[in-house]
Formats: C-alpha cells, sequence, structure tokens
C-alpha cells in the first residue's frame, strides 16, 4: 500500500524540519519526504493547512488489562489513542496480576497483536507484587521488551530497596519511573490539603508529600548514578528541585499532564470525583510553576496519565471513589488549548515533548520522521474547533473532567505502521 500525505506543515523535531512538505509511505515504511512527490498510483491525504507531526508517543498510560476490563481493554485504549493521535503508548504495570515476570510482559505482546491497533511498550514493576521489597528480575523483564520500570500507584517507601534498583537497573540501561508521594504524609488524603479541602470537610494530601520523595529519590538517584524519570510532577518545590538536580547533572527526566497545568483545586468543588486524582489538582501557582517548566525545558514530557474507572467507582462519595482521570483523547487540544496558543511553547517544542523525548527516555526508535523509519504519524488541524462531550469518547470509561470544554487544535488522521487507523475524526479499524 502507497499513501501519500501532501501539502501538510511537516514538523519533526528530531531532525529540526519545520516546512510545508510531502510524506510517502510505503507499506510499513516512509518511502520519501520531498516537495511535490509524484502521486504515482498513492492513495492522497490532502493535509494542507495541517500538522504532519512523528506518531505521538504517550508513556504513562493505565490501559487494565489484564483483570480490570471493565475499565478499559487493549482493544477500546488503543482506540482512544488512536482517535487522540497517538500511535504509541507504554502502558504501567500495576494491573491484576501486576507485570513483574516475563510471563506478564509477554501477556503485554500477546494482547497487542491480538486486540491492540497502535504500538504498545509493557514497563514492567521495580518491585515483586508492587509490594515495595523485592526488586524484580530487570534483565529477564528487559529482555523480553520492557522498556521502563515502574511501582506507578504506590511509591517506592523503602531507600535502600530504592537505591538497589537504580543500581541494579544501570546494569540494563533502564529508567525507574517514580510515582513521588510519601504515604505517611499523604494517609487518606482526597485531594490537595489547603483551603478547598478545609471548605469541603476533606483529608488533604499536602503538596510536601510529593516533595520530599522527589528530594529523596534525586538524592537517590544522584548517588547511585542510576537514571530516574518522574511521574506527574504537580508542585512548583517538584519542578524547582528538578530544575536544580539537572543543574548538577543528575540523571533525570521529568513528565506533566495536561490536568496538572489546566486544571487547580478548585475544580473540586462540588466534590466533582473527576477532579480527583494523584498527585491531587493542586494551587494556581502550582500550575504556572508547572507550565514555567515545561517552557524552560525543565519538563520533558507530557503525558496523559490515562486512568480510566467505571461509572459506579466514581459515582461514590468523594473518600471512596478511585484517583485517576481519562486523558488519551484530550491530550492533543488541551496542550494546542492551553500551552501553544498562549505562547508558553511553540509548535515545535511542543511536539518535542510528545514524540522526540519520550522516544528517547523509553529508549525506542519511534519519534521521528525519517526515510526508512516507522511510518507512525499524526495529522493535526490546529483550527478545528470541538466540544467534547460524553458521547464522542472512544475510551471504555467516562471519567473526565473537561466533558464540556470547547478547545481547539484536533487530531484528525493516524497513520500506525503505514496503516491508517483514524481519519476524519472517525476509527477505521
Amino acid at each position: 500500500m502507497r499513501l501519500l500525505i501532501k501539502g501538510g506543515r511537516v514538523i519533526d523535531p528530531a531532525s529540526g524540519t519545520d516546512a510545508k512538505l510531502d510524506l510517502m509511505i510505503e507499506d510499513s515504511r516512509i518511502a520519501k519526504i520531498g516537495r511535490e512527490l509524484a502521486e504515482a498510483g498513492a492513495h492522497v491525504i490532502h493535509a494542507e493547512g495541517k500538522l504532519v507531526v512523528p506518531g505521538l508517543i504517550d508513556m504513562h498510560v493505565h490501559l487494565r488489562e489484564p483483570g480490570q476490563e471493565s475499565k478499559e481493554t487493549f482493544a477500546t485504549g488503543t482506540r482512544a489513542a488512536a482517535m487522540g493521535g497517538i500511535t504509541t503508548v507504554a502502558c504501567m504495570a500495576n494491573t491484576s496480576p501486576v507485570v513483574d515476570s516475563r510471563a506478564g510482559i509477554k501477556l503485554i505482546h500477546y494482547l497487542r497483536e491480538k486486540e491492540g491497533v497502535v504500538s504498545v511498550y509493557p514497563i514492567a514493576t521495580v518491585t515483586k507484587g508492587l509490594e515495595g521489597n523485592e526488586i524484580t528480575e530487570f534483565g529477564e523483564l528487559k529482555e523480553v521488551g520492557a522498556v521502563a520500570l515502574s511501582d506507578d500507584g504506590k511509591p517506592i517507601m523503602n531507600a535502600d530497596t530504592l537505591r538497589r534498583a537504580f543500581e541494579y537497573a544501570r546494569m540494563f540501561d533502564l529508567p525507574i519511573i517514580s510515582h513521588c508521594e510519601d504515604l505517611n504524609l499523604s494517609a487518606d488524603g482526597a485531594m490537595n490539603e489547603g483551603k478547598i479541602s478545609t471548605m469541603l470537610g476533606l483529608a488533604g494530601i499536602p503538596a510536601a508529600s510529593e516533595d520530599t520523595m522527589v528530594a529523596r529519590d534525586l538524592l537517590l538517584a544522584e548517588f547511585t548514578r542510576g537514571c530516574l524519570h518522574v511521574a506527574h510532577l504537580s508542585t512548583a518545590t517538584s519542578v524547582d528541585l528538578v530544575r536544580r538536580a539537572k543543574e548538577r547533572g543528575v540523571h533525570v527526566t521529568c513528565e506533566a499532564t495536561p490536568h496538572h497545568f489546566t486544571l487547580t483545586e478548585e475544580a473540586v468543588l462540588g466534590y466533582n470525583t473527576n477532579a480527583k486524582m494523584n498527585p491531587p489538582l493542586r494551587t494556581s501557582e502550582d500550575v504556572e510553576a508547572v507550565k514555567q517548566g515545561l517552557a524552560d525545558g525543565t519538563i520533558d514530557c507530557i503525558v496523559s496519565d490515562h486512568a480510566p474507572h467505571t461509572h459506579y467507582e466514581k459515582e461514590q462519595e468523594f473518600n471512596f471513589a478511585p484517583f485517576g482521570i481519562i486523558g488519551l483523547e484530550t491530550l492533543v487540544p488541551l496542550v494546542m488549548s492551553q500551552i501553544v496558543k498562549p505562547g508558553l511553547l511553540s509548535l515545535p517544542q511542543a511536539i518535542e515533548k510528545l514524540t522526540t523525548n519520550p522516544a528517547r527516555v523509553l529508549g525506542i526508535d519511534k519519534g521521528t520522521l525519517v526515510t526508512g523509519g516507522d511510518a507512525d504519524v499524526t495529522i493535526i488541524d490546529p483550527e478545528l474547533e470541538l466540544t467534547y462531550t460524553r458521547e464522542a469518547v472512544v475510551s471504555k470509561s467516562h471519567n473526565s473532567p473537561f466533558f464540556g470544554w470547547t478547545m481547539r487544535g484536533w487530531p484528525v488522521a493516524t497513520v500506525v505502521a503505514g496503516r491508517m487507523v483514524m481519519q476524519d475524526r472517525k476509527l477505521l479499524v
């Protein structure tokens, strides 16, 4: 099959490309990039006025399968990714059972081949059973395809365990993705500790719960010369801690989510469980600090932290509802409307945080448009304005705080390994 994407603004931060070009795809590879390429029997996609970028990479996604199929499956989750313009996801390991063995990684590969429509890379646990005590067999896990290690959802409270994990992971060049939360400080908290939590009578999670663990993990990474990736930064102090660590030469990268640079703790007013997440939504000062971290390069990647939950789970009273929201389908328009449009990042800078940088962190050969490379392509219409509705959701779950938001800049086509899986905002698979 030959596919010609014609006349779009091709932005590839990895190669420094930003020009009006054509893209010829043959089978699963990019055959040619240039101007006025001959159509020669190819299926033509007219992309005039649109952005043609490397297939987007979301390195923090919960697909829930195996074991939590009522929330999401590989079939529904990867299709939600395709609708969101995402061609590659890295799935977290806190499933049931957790992904802490060769068999778990092999099951991820099997589910991807059987049900998935985008590329899926498995992240394995740091510790067996997510219990924070005994580290897993990193070498075996990498051998069968793990691209990173994370106990996401549960912090590793034992500092010695994390130290040994950093030392062991260095042998296999695997990053450790850290969920930074001091459980003794967060305790039974349900939202950010502050004025709003006091007004609502809810137990709070102080910013110090994140800050102290970010500081500890940075010090351990520096001590062991390990490779640390800090997940979902949410506080001003944490952003500054990472900034200072980078200046010292610590091998650290980090990520932020759209909800943490878009919403504040005020979204919880009315006991809105779709605004309950971990780390929790913080103050306006924290939101501005996250934005500044994106702007100055402290924050390397933008991720969805897609965390689907069923309707009945989120309909419980606030204290009992689970943490997390869906985010695959709104990742692009939130970045375009909240980060690019206000001028915090240029288009190439924003695309870099969704392609080149996550590919580099995970060590995968993705996130760029080069002749001979994988034909993973996302086409975005920067002027397309849509209102996000519950009816439009592809994910199996609907726990989003963004319903009713009108946003500009949506993906309109997704190509995975040369196969068009979404076109004109309609799934083809």
